[in-house]
């Protein structure tokens, strides 16, 4: 025991360390506990909000950090002992419990402290790991009954607590305590301080099976309403919210009274949003006394969300896979084996155009971004995680799911120790057995990230219908051991290079198709990918040719089953553009199926020719093919030039079309509503039937945009010059 002598020589001062008080001053705490307690609290927390290490150390007191836990959740644990034997006012007796506090440190992992150098970090993933593994520790020494990881300002941050929470009980051998998760959110847009919002914070947190989530802290009730409103609809667990008194006044004290703190907090009650409600900042014993009048008898939150089976990611906003969504495409361009402009600039060190990479994938319509450093010139640990670094600081990139690529497990793991989001891990296989591949499945639901499987175990690479079925039915029910979610199994089945030349290569496009039926049907709620790049990989140097093979096959591969893919996303052609004699040929190949049985002949007879087309187009130096395609559709009526655009998610002559169109139209709501919507009508039954993907939608939508935008104005003048008569509204798509 110590009386807080020990504390005068240090170096640093100690003033404002309350995590202190809990040696130098523990009668002061326990009456501070003892007061929530008779207030009506059920549970207190410890005092221990900047108990861990890296805090203490700016007080020069981190080796002291393991102490002042422990007894933070000694003193905590005497309070609730003794008031839990003494009746309420209304004479009733109840438990009351602990929360060992575990709060979000000082420190930021998703944001750089320095503006100059968006990849620097003050604090690492592993070293938060160790300062929340001691402090969990001593409170549970200490005796608390829950750990209570609060005031999330960057999920990352929880995400490392998360995964201490999980690695300091699997290895002590105690049975787990149940898990509060708190995040908090500071503006009107419902995020975190490190951008995420509402859904993708519960989706990043999902791995950690809290026993309850909610928000805390920077909010009052009235001001927090909606963002718990979207938490009750999506959280599959307890709900919980404990919001501060209202929003501070300018001298940083809180105006809201105990009465009107209890009447907000009653209707999160009476609405069935939340389990448990309390107090943050500026809530003193007779708000909680308040609080505890209010919702006393009110039924708590009963409609909980079950799981969907549906695979849910989350960058700064969440992804959650839907019905209607038929195919997610996977950016492939921040991939060194995919892309030679990308490798070039990683290996020359030009991480800020590398950058610029991944963003144009998004600005594309990439769902979710790959990111793969892989090459022998290079450190992947340190490329990885300044990269990663560097690309999350963008919001836009940050703002969608991230898949971690290598080859190498230990630039995987340093991959996912940069993302606050929920990640997808590519890949993990049975090539080196069971017990290793069930040892990296652990590690990635440490992460909370879902996975892709490779069709390869032992033996090597599954190419026959019957192997890939095989090998991915073993590795499911292995995953089902250890409760891997089956919507976070994604497998890629090997698309293998076709049209070779060599006949046993013949059937691979063949089988990777009917094998994803079957897989789906053998392993319910996973999900099918693969790398269209290797499909055409004969074709090579022929990127108009390849990409229209790749149109055709995913039309095919998607009414089968498949339903992601690393793709070039803004490259693909759509399905019926493909020159009908051409697709019949890839068609034919695919499915390895034709009346003569020559189609492989005919289909590289037809890319030699392609080939020669485009030597002698380069040649000449005129392009002249590619203007002959773009002069031909200039030359039609303006409505089908403005179908055309709207189709092809051509942006460059949209204002000029629509400036002839309203000239020839009556009224320019008109031609919102004549031939633009004619051509977005007929992307909708693309997108709908399979031979549209959402990038080329996206690409669609912004051309849209655009011929809104410039028709506004004259809606607007329009709307004037009526004064007061019929209003023409636009929406903007």
């Amino acid at each position: 025991m110590t009386t807080g002598e020990e504390f005068k020589n240090v170096e640093k001062l100690v003033k404002n360390n309350n995590d202190l008080l809990n040696i130098s001053k523990p009668e002061l705490v326990t009456e501070i506990h003892e007061q929530y307690l008779r207030a009506g609290a059920d549970i207190i927390e410890t005092n221990t909000f900047n108990g861990q290490w890296i805090s203490q150390a700016d007080y020069g007191l981190e080796s002291w950090s393991f102490e002042i836990n422990k007894q933070a959740s000694i003193l905590a644990r005497r309070a609730t002992d003794k008031v839990s034997q003494e009746p309420d006012k209304y004479g009733e007796v109840r438990m009351r419990l602990v929360a060992g506090a575990v709060g979000p440190t000082n420190r930021t992992a998703s944001v750089s402290p320095k503006v100059e150098d968006p990849s620097f970090r003050n604090v690492s993933y592993m070293e938060l790991v160790d300062a929340y593994k001691e402090q969990i520790c001593a409170l549970v020494v200490g005796g608390c009954h829950i750990i209570f990881i609060e005031t999330i300002f960057d999920t990352l941050n929880a995400r490392a607590a998360i995964y201490a929470y999980n690695e300091f009980f699997d290895e002590c051998g105690l049975e787990k305590l149940p898990l509060i998760i708190s995040g908090t959110i500071i503006d009107a847009a419902g995020r975190t301080l490190s951008g995420q919002n509402t859904e993708a914070f519960y989706i990043s947190m999902m791995n950690a099976k809290p026993f309850c989530i909610g928000f805390n802290c920077a909010l009052g009730a009235e001001q927090m309403y909606p963002f718990m409103q979207r938490l009750a609809k999506i959280a599959q667990c307890y709900v919980h919210a404990y919001p501060n008194a209202g929003l501070p006044n300018a001298m940083g004290g809180y105006d809201e009274t105990p009465e009107n703190f209890g009447k907000n907090l009653r209707k999160y009650a009476t609405d069935g949003l939340v389990n448990m409600v309390g107090g943050c900042c500026g809530t003193t014993p007779n708000y909680i006394e308040a609080l505890y009048e209010a919702v006393r008898g009110v039924q708590r939150r009963v409609d909980i969300p079950v799981s969907t089976n549906r695979m849910m990611l989350s960058g700064m906003s969440e992804f959650i896979f839907a019905d209607h969504i038929r195919f997610i495409n996977v950016g492939e361009r921040c991939n060194i084996a995919g892309s030679l402009a990308f490798k070039k600039l990683i290996t020359a060190g030009d991480f800020d155009k590398a950058v610029s990479v991944a963003k144009s994938q998004v600005e594309l319509g990439a769902q979710i971004l790959d990111f793969n450093l892989d090459d022998g010139m290079i450190d992947g640990k340190a490329a990885m995680t300044k990269f990663m670094r560097m690309a999350l600081s963008d919001p836009d990139i940050a703002s969608v799911p991230i898949m971690v690529d290598s080859s190498k497990f230990e630039v995987i793991e340093a991959g996912l120790q940069q993302c606050q989001g929920k990640c997808i891990v590519n890949s993990i296989s049975l090539k080196e057995g069971p017990e290793e591949f069930l040892r990296r499945a652990k590690v990635v639901q440490a992460y909370g990230a879902a996975a892709v499987i490779m069709a390869f175990d032992e033996t090597g690479q599954a190419v026959s219908f019957d192997d890939k079925v095989a090998i991915c039915k073993r590795a499911y029910d292995l995953l089902m051991t250890i409760d891997f979610l089956p919507e976070d199994i994604i497998f890629d089945l090997n698309i293998l290079t076709i049209a070779t030349g060599m006949d046993e290569h013949n059937e691979y496009a063949k089988n990777f198709i009917l094998a994803s039926e079957e897989v789906r049907k053998q392993c319910p709620h996973v999900h099918i990918s693969g790398g269209l790049s290797n499909l055409s990989f004969s074709f090579r140097g022929l990127n108009d040719f390849r990409e229209a093979f790749h149109s055709v096959f995913l039309y095919h591969a998607i009414k089968y089953g498949m339903d992601m893919g690393i793709v070039n996303a803004g490259k693909l052609p759509v399905y019926d553009d493909v020159d009908p004699d051409l697709r019949k040929a890839l068609e034919e190949v695919i499915w390895n199926q034709s009346d003569d049985n020559d189609h492989v002949t005919r289909l590289i007879a037809i890319a030699e020719k392609a080939k020669e087309e485009l030597e002698a187009a380069k040649a000449g130096g005129t392009g002249a093919i590619k203007k002959k395609a773009v002069d031909e559709w200039r030359t039609k009526g303006v409505e089908d030039r403005l179908k055309h655009a709207l189709i092809k998610g051509i942006v460059e002559f949209i204002e000029a079309d629509t400036e002839e169109a309203r000239q020839k139209y009556p009224r320019p709501l008109h031609v919102i509503e004549g031939p633009l919507m004619d051509g977005m009508s007929i992307v909708g039954d693309y997108f709908g039937s399979g031979k549209m993907f959402l990038p080329q939608v996206i690409m669609s939508a912004r051309v849209m945009k655009k011929a809104v935008n410039y028709l506004t104005p004259f809606m607007e003048a329009e709307k004037a010059a009526a004064n007061g008569g019929d209003t023409a509204a636009a929406t903007e798509i």
